[in-house]
């Protein structure tokens, strides 16, 4: 059975669900962001075949999310290194870690890890904010409408950056 497609749909919540949609992919992302680096490093950490791995890492790869380095010539090895957009990918696993650890557990347990400042020590709580105001995103606060075309990207109310 074929796969529904949504790379060219007009909503980025789709686009990023044609990305992600898998659930090796996220979990390949995470494993990036903990420092793995190599594909045996990837394999052994989420213990999943070679092949699955390879088109997951090859994926990442064309869209630029990690760049793949050759590290060792002979035999030729490679390494996985995360972009600056796979980094900007960041925030929507920080997120999922989030709503996972408040929904996912029964109340009064959690996940065995927590997520800390590298500097202070201290736990960090992922939280979405509205970049120009800095206030939690409340879905009863937005609505989608389209997209102001006076607007450029990367601006209020513009398009991608």
């Amino acid at each position: 059975m074929r796969r529904t497609r949504f790379d060219h749909s007009p909503c980025p919540i789709a686009r990023t669900t044609d990305l992600i949609g898998d659930w090796w992919t996220p979990m390949v992302l995470r494993e990036a962001f903990l420092g793995r680096r190599r594909f045996d490093e990837f394999q052994q950490a989420l213990d999943l075949s070679r092949g699955v791995l390879a088109q997951r890492l090859g994926r990442l790869v064309d869209e630029g999310l990690l760049e793949k380095r050759l590290y060792q010539e002979r035999p030729p090895r490679h390494e996985y290194v995360l972009t600056e957009k796979g980094r900007a990918f960041y925030p929507v696993l920080a997120a999922m870690w989030r709503w996972g650890s408040d929904w996912l557990w029964e109340p009064g347990t959690g996940p065995a890890f927590e997520l800390y400042d590298r500097d202070s020590g201290r736990p960090i709580r992922p939280r979405v904010v509205d970049e120009e105001t800095g206030l939690p995103i409340d879905v009863r606060r937005v609505r989608v409408g389209s997209r102001r075309r006076d607007r450029p990207a990367g601006e209020p109310g513009g398009g991608a950056r």
